[in-house]
């Protein structure tokens, strides 16, 4: 991996029908000018997801769980192990599984990020079109070069591990951004690997800017426990003075507080955040709002592949925070899209699959 450049008291178990008292400054107004719900900005990937066995992975020498960079003799080194193996590719991103799943749910997106132009970068600008996601790809001549591709091994206790081959989204740069659009969303979101890119850094710390400035919601995901131990002064650029909201699954909770106390954790996210979403697998997730905490049961399913969980949970939350719902019963049903998720293979849900899962939790 490159180098880069006040304890809660309040707690109970709450689900879809129950509901914690609420800051009413948390929940996004409905803005006469807003035309996206979600503005969000990242890395353009596309994955091609292989299952292997433990001891493939070991060989391989790949860190399990977590996101590796390589370059391109690593990727063809890597690719020699899974020759013959099925493969199942999809567009992928973190932020752009976010923005397709909340496009899927019926919300309207815009996603920033950069692919070549090759036959991946087609299929990725394809997929976002397809999806109903806007892009700054229909208006930006893509450049020479490889678009971006991570290759996802999922081994049979459901883990992922991925190998990320940054290629033309590396260049990722503030040329990359609308602001107009930026302006009329509710929300503004980054992805946390892009702390790994100088220039794709500076890009979502500018879009933030503009969001500020024009009064949108902002919003980040941590990512991955890499971007905190090799990348932590980027995603310090990216929370800045505080965000709005701030996703985080409980080991990148540990990893960023120095800590496994759960008391302590939620004291220290507290602070970078007006609402706090820590995911914690089959445990659920824990809503943070200040001194308010607030447990939202898991949705029982077997596991299968967890790439992608997190992702849709966001995508799930910011649709459910930005039509109506309030922080917790978001979280309700972005548990609901997660497990829906990590008990299949792939990193997405079909349109058809997400808008009956909303229709159910509407009924439940």
């Amino acid at each position: 991996m490159p180098t880069c450049q006040a304890q809660c008291k309040h707690r109970r178990r709450i689900g879809p029908d129950q509901d914690a008292p609420v800051n009413s400054l948390l929940l996004i107004p409905a803005q006469a000018m807003s035309h996206h719900h979600l503005y969000a900005i990242g890395n353009a990937l596309v994955d091609t997801e292989y299952e292997v066995s433990d001891e493939l992975l070991h060989t391989m020498g790949v860190s399990k769980r977590h996101m590796t960079l390589i370059d391109t003799p690593q990727r063809a080194e890597l690719l020699t192990h899974v020759h013959g193996l099925h493969a199942r590719r999809t567009g992928g991103g973190s932020a752009g599984n976010t923005v397709v799943a909340l496009a899927q749910l019926g919300g309207k997106a815009f996603y920033s990020c950069r692919v070549a132009d090759d036959e991946l970068g087609a299929f990725y600008s394809q997929d976002l079109q397809d999806n109903g996601v806007a892009t700054n790809l229909t208006h930006t001549q893509a450049q020479p070069g490889q678009t971006g591709s991570c290759m996802v091994l999922v081994t049979p206790d459901a883990e992922r591990s991925m190998c990320t081959f940054l290629g033309a989204t590396s260049q990722l740069d503030a040329s990359a951004l609308h602001p107009q659009d930026i302006a009329k969303s509710r929300i503004y979101y980054m992805e946390g690997y892009l702390a790994a890119s100088p220039t794709g850094l500076e890009a979502a710390v500018q879009g933030r800017q503009i969001a500020l400035e024009h009064k949108v919601a902002t919003a980040l995901t941590l990512s991955d426990v890499s971007m905190i131990n090799f990348c932590r002064p980027g995603l310090q650029a990216m929370i800045g003075e505080g965000l709005d909201y701030l996703f985080a699954n409980e080991e990148e909770a540990q990893t960023w507080c120095g800590t496994t106390d759960l008391d302590a954790i939620i004291e220290q996210l507290s602070q970078l955040a007006s609402t706090v979403c820590l995911t914690r697998g089959p445990q659920g997730s824990i809503v943070i709002q200040g001194k308010e905490r607030s447990d939202v049961p898991a949705v029982p399913t077997r596991a299968v592949d967890t790439n992608g969980a997190g992702d849709m949970f966001a995508g799930a939350f910011l649709f459910g925070i930005t039509h109506g719902h309030s922080p917790v019963q978001s979280a309700a049903l972005a548990n609901r899209a997660a497990a829906a998720v990590v008990g299949q293979h792939g990193n997405r849900l079909s349109t058809t699959q997400l808008q009956t899962l909303y229709a159910d939790f509407q009924n439940a």
